[in-house]
């Protein structure tokens, strides 16, 4: 019996609720309009709609293209080197980076690494020495 009920907000006869359905899952798995013509569409964009409902709207909090890149690097570094690398001083980072068939633009970071900077205890050090930072 709870299954031929309706709630008081459902307009549609659940066949007309199922079509809806299939003609909305492709608009819901890519994001963006399937159908060649807006009017065809299951759900058209109002003529008012700002411009952001075109792309993507990033979070508050999304990290700065800087600051994703510096994370990437950091997650690249950590990943080639690992804890056994360190402490270690630039040329020991350079030769394991080399050993590890690291890229060559992620050993090439690390040649700009001061040749006087010590040793380097961990990533976030070498990424300090080259002034760049994680996301915090």
């Amino acid at each position: 019996m709870a299954d031929n009920m309706q709630r008081g907000s459902d307009h549609l006869s659940p066949h007309r609720d199922d079509e809806a359905k299939r003609e909305l899952q492709g608009w819901l798995r890519s994001g963006h309009p399937t159908r060649a013509e807006e009017w065809d569409d299951a759900e058209p964009g109002a003529d008012d709609d700002p411009e952001l409902t075109t792309r993507p709207v990033p979070p508050a909090n999304a990290p700065t293209p800087q600051e994703a890149e510096d994370e990437a690097l950091r997650s690249d570094l950590a990943r080639h080197l690992g804890r056994h690398s360190f402490p270690a001083d630039r040329d020991a980072l350079k030769r394991e980076l080399m050993d590890q068939y690291a890229p060559d633009p992620l050993v090439e970071v690390v040649r700009r690494l001061p040749k006087e900077g010590g040793t380097y205890a961990n990533v976030q050090e070498v990424m300090a020495a080259l002034g760049r930072k994680p996301r915090a």
